[in-house]
């Protein structure tokens, strides 16, 4: 399959574009500054600004699938809003491309405890409240997209930083509330299964038009 990938140069990112490469896809990654992608078979990286719309245009053009780990920085003092217009530049490229499959690496923040969205309730961290905000406002408006055979996972609260950790090839689904542990803890996931979740549901043309969540 050939997939365009936004986000290659980030955390999860860089998971996915291994995963993708791992299964054989031919992957055209995006990136402001190409070299900072080394080159790997199959892969082949273009310069493109994921604010510009027809940028996106261009490079995800002829793909069969687009899968976007965009994020703005977490320590960005506007990354509401450049979240925002990132999200909103790439949905409008693909589209212009005529590219129908849309995947998206979303944020917790927007799942539910109790019918509250966590980015809603009172002990939310403040640090990264704004973007989480944009993460659960960028699901809202592509749950009213109806061009694009989109799909947004939802990370566990309790995603495994730092390396991508071990790829099992395991986890458990759910929708619209985190999975929890049997002794009540939020669930967990290494980014590397968290990329396997996704693609499987890249390859299995799972979960269209709706989010869903993992966790071992």
């Amino acid at each position: 399959m050939k997939v365009a990938l936004i986000g290659a140069t980030g955390f999860v990112g860089s998971a996915l574009l291994d995963e993708l490469l791992h299964r054989g896809h031919e992957v055209t990654a995006l990136a402001r500054h190409p070299e900072k992608i080394p080159a790997r078979d199959h892969l082949a990286v273009v310069a493109a600004d994921v604010l510009n719309a027809q940028d996106v245009k261009n490079a995800v053009a002829g793909a069969d699938a687009v899968v976007s780990a965009y994020n703005a920085g977490w320590s960005n003092p506007r990354i509401y809003d450049d979240f925002m217009r990132g999200s909103r530049a790439i949905v409008e490229g693909v589209k212009a491309a005529g590219v129908r499959r849309y995947l998206v690496v979303g944020g917790a923040g927007s799942l539910y405890i109790d019918g509250r969205q966590l980015v809603d309730s009172p002990d939310f961290p403040a640090a990264i409240k704004p973007g989480a905000t944009a993460a659960r406002d960028m699901l809202t408006e592509l749950r009213e997209e109806s061009s694009l055979d989109w799909t947004l996972l939802s990370p566990p609260i309790a995603l495994h930083l730092g390396d991508h950790g071990e790829r099992t090839g395991r986890y458990r689904s759910g929708k619209d509330e985190p999975l929890m542990q049997p002794d009540g803890k939020p669930g967990t996931i290494s980014a590397a299964d968290l990329s396997v979740a996704l693609v499987d549901a890249l390859e299995q043309g799972a979960h269209i038009k709706e989010r869903f969540t993992v966790a071992y």
